[in-house]
């Protein structure tokens, strides 16, 4: 019988993580063939320990995606833009897993607000590993966090059509506002980095990134900007946001070719800040979350998500 070689068949849940967020920043940040990726840099990139980046890389190596020299370290063997099979592969093995089924839960309200490891284990039928694994994926993205005694306690997510309508009027006041900050200030090479992640988006990128990656893209540009303004306050309340509206917009069903028209907008909104003509930037942001507002907010999406959860 031939050997399964797929992630799922060899990959932890942590491994898994890792693995699509090298892959993802690989794409990002258009790495050409021949690119060193070091351990260490990838590790704090990633906000991870270097021990399940370095299994990764072993592993995304015997994929043929990165070459291992003993002495070097790891090389990319494949260009970000053929990286699209492999991505779809991790995609795949995270449909049944742990963690998906607590998003779907949670959405539709079915997850207990507070719990131990063994009540989880017991009520889901799973093992403690993956039930660990979950958690701290849970608590990595903002909407579990572990109480000071035992066991651990959900956090706050949009998970009703209201809540949903509030988080893209609060965008729309903080966002332009922060483009015309008196203290904004552009980071060039960051802003390279965002267009050439936005422009690989729309040139193709669209058609075959997972929805993780399009939304932690969209997001980046969003949280790139903000920092621009030069207040923490209003970046950190993004990051808060975004955090909080991760779980449902993994749900919003919206056409790709939507999710290229909105890069597109990004786009431009990039063009006029590199111009200095921030006054037009801020209109066209806030124009850009108004037209995400009206295609994303659908009063049925709640409903679909608590049917969704009790299949």
């Amino acid at each position: 019988m031939a050997q399964d070689n797929t992630p799922s068949a060899v990959l932890t849940a942590l491994q898994k993580r890792v693995a699509r967020e090298v892959i993802a920043y690989v794409r990002r940040e258009r790495l050409p063939i021949g690119h060193h990726l070091a351990e260490s840099h990838l590790a704090q990139t990633l906000n991870t320990s270097r021990t399940p980046v370095k299994f990764v890389l072993n592993h995304l190596a015997e994929r043929g995606m990165l070459k291992h020299d003993r002495n070097r370290g790891f090389f990319l063997a494949r260009a970000a833009q053929d990286l699209n099979e492999l991505v779809q592969e991790i995609a795949e093995a995270e449909e049944d897993s742990v963690y998906r089924r607590f998003v779907a839960l949670r959405l539709s309200r079915q997850l207990p607000e507070q719990f131990t490891e063994i009540e989880l284990m017991r009520q889901f039928d799973v093992s403690r590993a993956e039930l660990r694994a979950a958690l701290l994926r849970m608590q990595q993205e903002g909407w579990a966090e572990q109480r000071s005694g035992q066991g651990w306690k959900m956090l706050p997510v949009i998970d009703s059509i209201e809540a949903y309508e509030e988080s893209f009027a609060f965008r729309s006041i903080i966002e332009p506002a922060g483009l015309l900050s008196p203290t904004f200030q552009i980071d060039r090479e960051l802003l390279a980095s965002c267009r050439k992640q936005q422009t690989f988006i729309a040139e193709g990128g669209y058609l075959s990134m997972t929805i993780e990656e399009l939304y932690e893209a969209n997001s980046r540009f969003h949280e790139i900007i903000a920092g621009f303004s030069g207040n923490r306050f209003l970046l950190q309340s993004l990051k808060r946001l975004d955090r909080l509206r991760r779980l449902v917009e993994y749900r919003v069903d919206v056409s790709r070719e939507h999710r290229r028209a909105q890069v597109e907008q990004h786009l431009e909104i990039l063009d006029l800040i590199e111009q200095g003509d921030r006054l037009a930037a801020a209109d066209r942001m806030r124009a850009h979350l108004e037209g995400a507002r009206r295609k994303k907010v659908d009063a049925t999406l709640f409903d679909k998500l608590q049917n969704a959860g009790q299949d």
